[in-house]
C-alpha cells in the first residue's frame, strides 16, 4: 500500500461542526429561498391578519339542569360546562346573534368563522372572544354573541318551566276529577287528604311560575379594543424571517444529507481508496487553448507543473512509465491534464509521447500548437514515433502527439493506440487519454498496458458512487490505480460558457466551482495495484 500522500482539503477542518457548517453553507439558493417563503409567508401574515381586533365578554353560567325539581344540590354539579360551551357554539345561537347585529340569517355561518368560546377548569364563566376588522365590529360581535347565548338558555328555561307547569296541572284535573267521584262514605280525614295533595300542587305551580329563567348574568361586556389582535408588520416579517432561515437551513441540510457529489479531497480519497494527487484551481478561460504549461502562466499552470513533478517523484522514479488519464465520465477536464502533463514531464527532461485513444473526437493534433514539420531537426524527425507530430510547448520543450482518435465512434483508434503504446523498455513516457471509464470499455483495455491509471474528476459534479465504480473496474482488470485530480472548473458562468463554446470542443469544464489553491506537495507515494 501507498503512504498516505496529505493534500489540503479547502474543508480540512478538525470540528466536524464548522465542517457540517460548511456542507449547509454550499446550498445558499435554498436557503435563499426558505428566507424568501418567510419573508413571504409574514408579509402575507401581516396583510391578512395584522388589522384585525378582538373583543371580549363574558357570561356567568347559573343552574339549569332541572331546577324544579332538585334541591338541596351543588349548583357546579347542576351545570355541564363542556354542554353549555356547544350550546353557545351552536347555529341557533349564531342566528339570534346576526339578528342581534341586523344582519341577515345566511351570515351566521360566516361569524361563527369569527368567533372563540373558552371555559376554564373548574369555572362556570364562558368567554366570548370574538375577531373583527373594526374594534367596534369586535366589541359588538363579542356582546351579540353572549346576549344570543342569554336569550337562548333563557327559552330554554322558559320551555321546560311550561313543560313543568302543563304537567302539574294535569296533576291538578287529576286530583279534582277523582275527588267529585268521593262518596259520602269517605271519612273526613280522607277529603282533608284531597284538599292537602291539591294545595301541595298549587304551590308547586307558583314555585314554578316564579322561579327566574335568565340562566346567566353579563359579567364583562365587550369593549373595543385599542390595539390589534395580532403583532404589527414589523414583528410579523422579523418571525417571518427566523422561520424562513430555519426552512432554509433544513432544506440546505436535507440537501446535503441527501447529495452524493464529491465536495472535498478526502471524499474522493474515500470513495477511490488512492490519493490524491491534485486539485486544479478555477480557470480563467477556457478559450485559450488546452496547453497552459510552458505556453502561459498562472495557478492552473502551476498546479499541473505539479502533478507532473509528483507523479516523476513518486509513481515514476525509475524513468521512463505509462501513465493512463481517464475520468469517470464526461464533464472533467481530461485532455487539459494529459496535455499539461505530457508538457511538464517533457519540462522535466523526459522524452514524451501524448497518445490520443479517443476514436470518437477531432484527434488532439487539430487543438495544439503543432510545431512544423521544417523545423524539426534531423534527430527529432528520425526518433519520432510513426504518425506522430511534434508539440511546441514553448519553454517547457516540445513533444510527440499521436493522434489515436479517427473522429468516429468505431474502436479502430483505440486499437491503434494500444499498438502505439511503447514497450517497457522504450525511452519515451507515455500519456494515454481515452474516453471516459463509464461510458465506454476503452480504458479497461488500455490499463493493462500501462503502468498506472490517473482519475480525473470534478469537484461538485462527480458521485462518489461512480468513484467507487472506477476503483473496483480498475482493479478488476488488473490496472494499478496513481491517484486521483480533482478539477474546479472555470470561474465564468455555465450560460457564458455554453454561449461561447466554440464547435467541435468537448464540455470538460463547464461547471463553475470555488477557488481552491493548491500549494506543491513533496510527499512519496507507492503504486497500489488491483
Amino acid at each position: 500500500m501507498t503512504a498516505p500522500l496529505h493534500l489540503p482539503d479547502r474543508y480540512d477542518e478538525p470540528d466536524q461542526l464548522r465542517d457540517q457548517l460548511r456542507r449547509i453553507l454550499r446550498h445558499r439558493a435554498l436557503i435563499a429561498l426558505g428566507i424568501a417563503l418567510g419573508l413571504l409567508g409574514g408579509a402575507a401574515l401581516a396583510l391578512t391578519r395584522a388589522h384585525t381586533y378582538t373583543s371580549t365578554s363574558e357570561v356567568l353560567v347559573r343552574s339549569t339542569a332541572d331546577p324544579f325539581g332538585t334541591v338541596s344540590v351543588a349548583a357546579d354539579n347542576l351545570v355541564s360546562m363542556g354542554t353549555e360551551q356547544q350550546i353557545a357554539a351552536s347555529t341557533a345561537v349564531a342566528v339570534r346573534a346576526a339578528r342581534l347585529m341586523g344582519q341577515a340569517d345566511s351570515r351566521a355561518a360566516a361569524l361563527e368563522d369569527d368567533l372563540r368560546i373558552t371555559n376554564q377548569a373548574k369555572s362556570q364563566v364562558l368567554r366570548f372572544e370574538f375577531t373583527a376588522r373594526t374594534p367596534k365590529r369586535a366589541a359588538r360581535g363579542a356582546n351579540a354573541f353572549a346576549e344570543a347565548y342569554l336569550a337562548d338558555r333563557k327559552a330554554r328555561n322558559e320551555a321546560a318551566a311550561q313543560r313543568a307547569t302543563r304537567s302539574v296541572e294535569q296533576q291538578i284535573k287529576t286530583a279534582e276529577a277523582a275527588r267529585k267521584k268521593e262518596t259520602e262514605k269517605d271519612t273526613e280525614d280522607d277529603a282533608k287528604a284531597a284538599q292537602g295533595e291539591l294545595d301541595t300542587l298549587h304551590k308547586r305551580i307558583v314555585d314554578i311560575r316564579s322561579r327566574d329563567t335568565d340562566g346567566g348574568d353579563i359579567v364583562r361586556r365587550g369593549e373595543a379594543p385599542r390595539r390589534p389582535s395580532v403583532p404589527g408588520w414589523p414583528t410579523l416579517l422579523a418571525l417571518g424571517l427566523a422561520s424562513g432561515l430555519a426552512l432554509g437551513v433544513l432544506l440546505a441540510w436535507l440537501r446535503s444529507a441527501l447529495d452524493t457529489r464529491v465536495r472535498s479531497a478526502d471524499e474522493a480519497r474515500a470513495a477511490l481508496r488512492t490519493p490524491v494527487l491534485g486539485l486544479l484551481p478555477p480557470g480563467d478561460d477556457e478559450d485559450e487553448g488546452l496547453l497552459a504549461v510552458g505556453r502561459r502562466g498562472g495557478d492552473r499552470a502551476e498546479t499541473l507543473r505539479a502533478l507532473a513533478y509528483r507523479l516523476r517523484r513518486t509513481v515514476l522514479p525509475a524513468g521512463p512509465g505509462r501513465v493512463l488519464v481517464v475520468s469517470p465520465r464526461h464533464g472533467a477536464a481530461t485532455e487539459e491534464v494529459a496535455v499539461n502533463l505530457a508538457a511538464a514531464l517533457a519540462e522535466c527532461g523526459d522524452e514524451v509521447l501524448l497518445v490520443d485513444a479517443d476514436p470518437g473526437t477531432p484527434a488532439l493534433t487539430a487543438r495544439l500548437p503543432l510545431l512544423p514539420d521544417d523545423a524539426r531537426s534531423p534527430e527529432e524527425a528520425s526518433s519520432l514515433p510513426e504518425g506522430s507530430r511534434l508539440v511546441d510547448a514553448g519553454s517547457a520543450g516540445r513533444f510527440a502527439c499521436c493522434a489515436g482518435g479517427t473522429g468516429s465512434p468505431d474502436r479502430a483508434g483505440v486499437t491503434s493506440a494500444v499498438q502505439r503504446i511503447p514497450a517497457g523498455s522504450d525511452s519515451r513516457t507515455t500519456v494515454v487519454v481515452t474516453r471516459p471509464l463509464l461510458e465506454h470499455a476503452d480504458a479497461l483495455a488500455l490499463a493493462q498496458r500501462v503502468d498506472g491509471v490517473l482519475v480525473v474528476a470534478g469537484l461538485d459534479t462527480t458521485r462518489r458512487d461512480d468513484l467507487r465504480r472506477v476503483h473496483e473496474l480498475i482493479g478488476c482488470s488488473g490496472g494499478a490505480l496513481l491517484g486521483a485530480v480533482l478539477d474546479t472548473g472555470r470561474r465564468r458562468g455555465r450560460l457564458r460558457a455554453v454561449l461561447r463554446r466554440r464547435p467541435g470542443r468537448r464540455p470538460e469544464a463547464e461547471p463553475a466551482a470555488p477557488v481552491v489553491e493548491l500549494p506543491a506537495q513533496d510527499d512519496t507515494l507507492s503504486v497500489s495495484r488491483g
